[in-house]
């Protein structure tokens, strides 16, 4: 029956305009039988006839004023009592002062002032409560032959309070919060709008079974990584689905909606603790600076873009031969870096000399940021020629470059899989390793000296070729999940968190390190496939099925960071090693790597990998054709 009276969810303001008066009516009305122990004297009920239209009058005046009836009734907040607070007590003031009027010309009380102050209490008391009874039942209402479903938020603070209010006021949703999970001990065992605060100690594996807990939802964004693994595997246990709340700056408005709660991802179970860095070094490194990233428009140059600017560099250059990748990343600096404006975005291939001269003399950099390079492994297998000219000729040119134009500094992004390589891509990116250290050597009777500085890391979270978009593209497609080999293990690292390293070791570097990071425990990615299979809310064998296909041209079950002959220093960062490799005589590396560059020509791709072998004696080929030349 009450549903009659809502529209599109909602009490009209005429409906809840007059309801008001009439709760003030009996408030009045209470107040005199209070008054007088509910015997109402004769005299006195002849002043509540004259008072009820009195009372109805100031009230309407502040109503109109104020307009208290004009919230939407299924929203009722806080503000909405602070406002009828304010009503009331402007009204119960004007009843005072017209009480003080009739003293000074009639010696009499038109209310008495007990009546005013009770009348005062009651009315803030039943008209806040009106709005709250109406919403709760209406929500009961909509609600009852609901199946709903048992939800824990994870956040106490204000963070889960809206979380929780954003499910109770979506009518499409049909959850029930049953519990907060917050770390802090002080809030454990208290109640929080009605429900139950638990305290991580707490064994929620046996919460959520015993709650018949069916969707746990993190509305906090900083929460430890331990903790967080820890509660997501025991949700995995349960079948309980997980959901994360958006950091607040990403709400829109400033609100949250339902619909901008977002299933977990893979990343919050591979992640780590947050990484400290050194921004004053990092500062002093980029900022007033002309920096330049080739390979831009890739997963690690333009996370290296972003992060740069937070340094203030004078200028940034960001070149890629990818078009429309370049444009996108260009769009993106322009709606969200408005205060740095000084960038250039410039569209060239490293492999081209021409073009890259032009670039350097033009903007003469005194930092170079080298990301660009192909990195795909079986498709490097197949195409080595096209691995030469960018990866070994377009590192060459750029560093070339670098040491003419009196570059400070140039960083070349590397790979785990430059060690001990067993496939083409993995070579290639050491031969690059090699030539850049040697030059840096090479350098001692030049008058200017451009420290080269080599990154090495492992597989990034996320980037274009990594195995998480592509498992989550399969999932949504709904299978199979294809795995390689059940064996198979690899390093990830998140993309900020690379590229933070990457910025952090380029600045504490001298020339010629290889500087490797902590990648953690190393991930069978079985175990990953099935995470995600799990995350994504279905069975495995039952919803979605995982095949293996085998091991890809070139590929090994497992990644290493430090070749057995190499050894590691510490630095003042516990997550960077210096790695200690063979030095190299420039004069012959640089020939045997123009012989290799030239042997593109003929592109005769068994001389191409017999020179590289040459020049990398420790690549090993894997499942690849090219292992009769080892």
């Amino acid at each position: 029956m009450l549903k009659l009276f809502f529209k599109g969810g909602s009490l009209s303001r005429g409906s809840i305009f007059m309801v008001d008066l009439i709760i003030c009516t009996f408030v009045i009305y209470l107040a005199y039988l209070l008054r007088f122990n509910f015997q109402i004297p004769q005299s006195s009920q002849e002043q509540l006839w004259l008072a009820i239209p009195l009372v109805l009058g100031f009230r309407t005046l502040t109503f109109v004023v104020f307009r208290s009836y004009s919230g939407v009734i299924l929203h009722t907040s806080t503000e909405d009592a602070l406002r009828i607070f304010l009503t009331v007590s402007i009204g119960s003031i004007c009843f005072l002062l017209a009480n003080l009027i009739s003293f000074g010309f009639r010696d009499v009380f038109i209310i008495p002032h007990s009546i005013i102050i009770i009348d005062y209490v009651f009315c803030i008391f039943f008209l806040t409560g009106f709005r709250i009874f109406i919403k709760v039942l209406y929500l009961e209402l909509m609600n009852v032959q609901k199946e709903r479903s048992n939800v824990l938020i994870y956040g106490a603070g204000q963070e889960g309070i809206v979380t929780k209010r954003t499910l109770e006021r979506d009518r499409e949703v049909k959850y029930k919060v049953v519990g907060f999970i917050d770390e802090n001990s002080y809030m454990a065992r208290m109640k929080l709008e009605g429900v139950n605060v638990y305290h991580t100690s707490d064994d929620l594996f046996e919460i959520m079974e015993d709650k018949k807990i069916n969707l746990l939802i993190f509305s906090k964004d900083k929460i430890n990584s331990q903790t967080k693994k820890s509660l997501i595997n025991d949700c995995l246990r349960s079948k309980v689905k997980v959901l994360n709340v958006p950091p607040m700056q990403k709400w829109i408005n400033g609100e949250l909606s339902f619909n901008q709660i977002r299933q977990i991802k893979i990343e919050d179970l591979l992640g780590r603790e947050p990484i400290h860095l050194d921004k004053t070094l990092i500062n002093k490194d980029i900022k007033g600076k002309c920096v330049l990233v080739t390979g831009a428009a890739g997963s690690i140059g333009s996370e290296l873009v972003r992060q740069i600017l937070f340094f203030n560099p004078d200028r940034l250059i960001m070149l890629d031969q990818a078009e429309s990748a370049i444009y996108d990343l260009d769009i993106e600096l322009r709606g969200n870096y408005v205060p740095f404006q000084d960038y250039e975005v410039v569209i060239g291939d490293v492999r081209n000399m021409d073009r890259m001269l032009n670039v350097f003399s033009t903007f003469k950099p005194d930092i170079v940021f080298h990301a660009s390079a192909y990195k795909h492994v079986p498709l490097m297998e197949s195409n080595p020629s096209e691995a030469i000219l960018t990866n070994v000729l377009g590192t060459k040119n750029v560093a070339d470059l670098s040491v003419k134009f009196e570059v400070d500094k140039f960083v070349l992004i590397s790979t785990d899989k430059a060690v001990n390589p067993t496939n083409v891509m993995g070579a290639s990116k050491r031969i690059a390793e090699i030539y850049v250290q040697s030059l840096n050597a090479f350098q001692d009777s030049l008058r200017h000296q451009t420290a080269f500085v080599t990154t090495r890391f492992g597989n990034v979270l996320g980037s274009n070729g990594s195995v998480i978009p592509l498992f989550r593209k399969q999932i949504m497609n709904g299978g199979p999940v294809t795995v390689t080999h059940p064996d198979v293990t690899r390093f990830f690292m998140t993309i900020p968190e690379a590229c933070q390293l990457v910025l952090e070791a380029g600045a504490m570097g001298n020339g010629g390190e290889i500087f490797i990071f902590d990648m953690g425990t190393s991930v069978k990615i079985i175990d990953l496939a099935k995470k995600m299979i799990e995350l994504s809310g279905l069975e495995l064998d039952k919803d979605i099925k995982i095949k293996f296909t085998g091991l890809r041209d070139g590929e090994k079950l497992y990644e290493e960071l430090l070749s057995q002959a190499e050894n590691t220093l510490p630095t003042h960062h516990e997550k960077i090693m210096i790695a200690k490799v063979r030095s190299y005589e420039f004069e012959l590396i640089n020939e045997q790597i123009k012989d290799l560059i030239h042997s593109f020509e003929n592109q005769e791709n068994m001389q191409i990998v017999k020179q590289m072998k040459v020049l990398v004696p420790e690549f090993q080929s894997k499942n690849s054709i090219f292992k009769n030349l080892d």
